[in-house]
């Protein structure tokens, strides 16, 4: 079965960085898109980078564009998202998901981890 494992979320000051990461098993990686969705208490769950295995430009919202890189490792099958000059508000719940689209919208994503924490202060 599908299985999607994140690591990496912790405690920064604003201004620093974290590098989340997303390790994927039980389908084969280059058949899904991955992607980087946040949710902060008592707030929907947002989009924030995405990426296809194959070849797709790797999209971001327009909250961390510039701060935020997506990336991929399609040998050991893991995600990454890099986060630069994090700020306050990008404090939430981090999670990765798989699924069929190039796309930041829940609704296009089948498979989802546990989710890790990053909290900025």
């Amino acid at each position: 079965h599908v299985q999607l494992v994140e690591s990496g979320g912790g405690s920064v000051q604003a201004g620093g960085s974290l590098r989340l990461s997303c390790a994927a098993s039980g389908y084969a990686y280059s058949a899904y898109c991955m992607a980087w969705f946040r949710q902060a208490p008592g707030k929907e769950r947002e989009g924030v980078a995405t990426i296809c295995a194959r070849g797709a430009i790797p999209s971001y919202s327009d909250s961390v564009k510039g701060r935020f890189t997506i990336s991929q490792d399609t040998t050991k099958n893991i995600a990454y998202l890099e986060m630069n000059s994090l700020k306050p508000e990008d404090t939430a719940m981090y999670y990765c998901a798989a699924g069929g689209s190039w796309s930041l919208s829940v609704a296009a994503f089948a498979y989802w981890g546990q989710g890790t924490q990053v909290t900025v202060s």
